[in-house]
């Protein structure tokens, strides 16, 4: 096995321990927004799974180039505590050779971000926005939920005590308030909520229609063996009136009309796009920032901690000046470069670090040179 398929073998199985890793505690951590979706909501285990799975793209977007950092700093460090990297330098592999299996490496994490901020995210974050937006307004899901006085719309409330597997609805209570001049409440002990061309019905059966005449202050009951109201005429919301940022291609983004947005968001959103172009770029900037701190200098017999420690305080840094200039490029266009300049700056400066640095040898301990010479 060659020295790169050795150290590329290492830097894959740290990077995918830290992607996975990362993925999870991100996936539980927002998960819990949705709980409530399936606790009022009765939604699906299997929606529920789809629904965060469709964030996925987006999560790896910021992980992956954490996780190349960790992975580089990881495995070098542990070569460097093994005197692996003092045997590959003493064998005349420069930096940059040593380097060269990261470098690749990172160079794939920041196609793969391209891919995923270009394209994956738009396109899943779109279909989580409709998911989201039909289980949060589609009236008829409502209606399902159990124990919970639901207001359909201002003039329409529906209370479930309990509902079967096999759709039957137990314990229906229907305030209906559509007509001004006469309210009515309906109390049944099942039923079913049937989808019609013309809108979805409540079949009602065994219960009691209780009406109250505005004017005269009149109140009648009808007891009735079958009866049907019709949902046809409740106002839902069926489209959404505009797009989040996150749903949007790069080119709508770069090129906004007041279809997207207001003309005082423009700003906004072309720098939000040049965001997109911008930050996969950290996939190959952050691991060059730790390989220029780890591989310059001589090796130490006592660790690397400060490196270490410099390489994440940089890498801190510059995610910050990431999003820093991301937001004053929203309200001041001119600072777009900047976006660039902050990224692409530091991978320059680390890669002549890696050119024109060679590890040193570690010195004699003191210790021997008096042993020899005596």
């Amino acid at each position: 096995m060659s020295i790169n398929s050795y150290i590329t073998k290492q830097l894959l199985t740290a990077i995918l321990i830290v992607v996975v890793s990362l993925t999870c505690v991100i996936w539980l951590s927002q998960s819990l927004r949705f709980v409530d979706m399936i606790v009022n909501r009765g939604l699906p285990l299997a929606t529920f799974t789809y629904l965060t799975m469709l964030l996925l793209p987006t999560w790896l977007s910021i992980v992956l180039p954490i996780a190349g950092f960790s992975g580089v700093i990881f495995i070098y460090n542990r070569m460097t505590g093994d005197r692996e990297m003092v045997v590959l330098e003493a064998s005349g592999l420069s930096p940059l050779q040593l380097a060269r299996p990261a470098i690749f490496l990172s160079v794939g994490i920041t196609l793969i971000c391209y891919v995923m901020t270009l394209y994956l995210i738009p396109l899943s974050y779109r279909a989580f926005k409709e998911l989201q937006f039909q289980i949060r307004h589609n009236y008829t899901d409502v209606l399902l939920r159990e124990g919970v006085f639901n207001t359909i719309a201002n003039d329409i409330t529906v209370y479930v005590r309990a509902r079967q597997k096999t759709g039957e609805l137990n314990g229906i209570i229907v305030h209906d308030g559509r007509d001004p001049q006469q309210k009515v409440t309906l109390i049944a002990e099942r039923g079913a909520l049937v989808i019609t061309e013309s809108g979805p019905r409540i079949f009602m059966q065994n219960g009691n229609r209780q009406s109250r005449e505005k004017t005269t202050g009149r109140t009648s009951l009808l007891y009735f063996d079958r009866y049907t109201v019709d949902l046809g005429r409740t106002k839902s919301v069926t489209h959404r009136a505009w797009r989040d940022q996150n749903e949007l291609y790069l080119f709508e983004l770069l090129n906004p009309t007041e279809k997207e947005t207001l003309p005082r968001n423009f700003n906004e959103y072309i720098a939000e796009g040049h965001y997109r172009l911008s930050s996969p770029l950290l996939g190959l900037a952050l691991p060059l920032l730790a390989l220029s701190v780890l591989l310059r200098g001589e090796f130490s017999r006592r660790g690397q901690t400060w490196r270490i420690l410099i390489a994440v305080s940089l890498a801190i840094v510059l995610e910050g000046f990431g999003l820093g200039t991301k937001f004053l490029a929203a309200k001041q266009p001119w600072m777009i470069p900047a976006m660039y300049g902050f990224i692409l700056v530091p991978s320059a400066i680390a890669v002549l670090l890696l050119m024109r640095r060679r590890l040193r040898r570690p010195s004699l301990e003191p210790t021997a040179i008096e042993g020899r010479s005596s």
